[in-house]
Formats: C-alpha cells, structure tokens, sequence
C-alpha cells in the first residue's frame, strides 16, 4: 500500500503520472553562444524543448537565466519566442540574476510574456502558477532586480497534492549571509526543508547535482551546454518522486 507524505494528505490524489522537465541556465545569447552553435543563440532553448517533447512533458520548468542579459537585439528575442510559441505544452520560467524581471526584461521586450502557455514568475504571475488538472502548482520568487536576495527565504503553503518549488541562487549548506563582498542569492540546507516541496528546480550551477541533507528532491539541473542533459521528474500516480537525467540532442554527429 502506498503511503502519502503528511503534506500531501488533506488533497485529492492524481490519477495519473505527471512529468515535468527541468532544466536552467540556458543562456539565450548572442557571440560566445553563436559561436558554439553555428550562429545559433537559441540552440539551448531549442534542444532543451525538443527533449520535453519526446519525453512527454506535461509542463517545462526553466530555473534562471533563460536569457544572458536583458538587452538582447529584438531579432534573436523573436527567434526565442517563436521556439516557446510552438514548445506544445505549459513553459515557466523563473527570471534569474542575468534576466531579471525589471520592466523591460527580455520577457517583455521580446513578447514572450504574452504567449498564452508560458508562465513567467514576477512577471504574467507573481510568485506561483497553479495547474489543476494535473493536482500541481508551481512557485518560485523571481529574480526582480540585480541586487542580492534569498530565493526561498520564506516558504509557501501547499495549495495542491504535488508541489513544486523553484529557485535561482547558489547552495551553501549553512550560508553566512553576514558577508556584504558578493551577493550570492544564497540557498541553504534549512530553506530547502522548510519549502516542504516535492521537488525544488534550482538553477544557476551548470552541472547535475542534488543538494541538500533531508527527505525534499531538490536538484540542480545544470546547463544544456555542460551538463548535456534536462531532469525528467515523474511525479507517479502511486505519490512517488522519481527523478532520472535525460540526453539533448545538438544534433552533431
């Protein structure tokens, strides 16, 4: 018999399998992303979404630097818009510390908040973006300028059976947020915990690692570009969380 967590307990449980892909730090860009990719800024974002739909993703998750500034040319936020209208299921987007969500973020400048299936938080939501039909709602606290904050400094109650929590900062099991040398956008073991989330979405590390000390999944996904994968979360219909590293695909021989 399958016993559902405590958090979980007081809500409807899912018929059916949910699966989300994760990724983060895809750096839309021009020049040193061109460059790698045969003048192609977009190839991140491109293979990331390909991946989701042969993988057979119920919604895309993006933790963070979608983007590599916010001044991008109006031409390549186009091509980057045009990837997003035709990605075939729900995209949110956390704004990082390299896009975040100032008035004339790429998100705005480019349309890209205005595309009806992509979510983007500070910007079309505030800091959470529910989906009821899959018993799953999606939070995070976006980056809303370039100074320093605390990603998951406060949690959020649980409004649905499945939740997921998104943020973009580095992992520190116990960070010292006295020193005023650098901001980190720091995350630390006690915040993971307290979100009481089934699985955290991080961004901003381009490499596949899990963190934390407890029982709450939470993942960085890394880079396209460096960890050479997404995370395929499969939220079972049995209450599991199973979470697997999938390929992209550059399409080189």
């Amino acid at each position: 018999m399958t016993v559902i967590p405590a958090r979980r307990s007081d809500f409807p449980t899912p018929v059916a399998e949910v699966r989300i892909v994760h990724s983060s730090d895809v750096h839309v860009a021009e020049t040193v992303v061109e460059a790698v990719h045969d003048g192609d800024g977009t190839a991140g974002l491109r293979v990331v979404l390909a991946a989701a739909r042969g993988l057979g993703a119920d919604v895309v998750v993006l933790a963070g630097d979608t983007f590599e500034n916010n001044r991008l040319p109006l031409d390549l936020l186009d091509r980057a818009k045009g990837l997003l209208a035709a990605a075939g299921m729900p995209v949110v987007i956390l704004p990082g510390n390299h896009d975040p969500a100032i008035t004339e973020s790429a998100f705005t400048r480019g349309g890209i908040a205005d595309l009806p299936h992509v979510h983007v938080l500070g910007v079309t939501h505030d800091e959470a973006v529910p989906f009821p039909a899959l018993g799953l709602e999606i939070w995070g606290r976006a980056h809303r300028d370039y100074d320093d904050m605390a990603p998951l400094i406060r949690s959020r109650p649980r409004s649905s059976f499945w939740q997921i929590a998104m943020a973009h900062g580095h992992y520190e099991p116990s960070p010292n947020r006295d020193t005023p040398l650098r901001p980190g956008w720091l995350i630390g073991d006690a915040e993971l915990e307290a979100t009481g989330a089934d699985y955290v979405a991080l961004g901003h590390w381009n490499r596949h690692i899990r963190v934390g000390n407890g029982d709450i999944a939470a993942y960085y996904s890394g880079s396209p570009d460096l960890a050479g994968t997404v995370n395929l979360v499969r939220l079972t219909a049995e209450g599991a969380v199973v979470v697997t590293r999938e390929p992209v695909d550059w399409g080189r021989p």
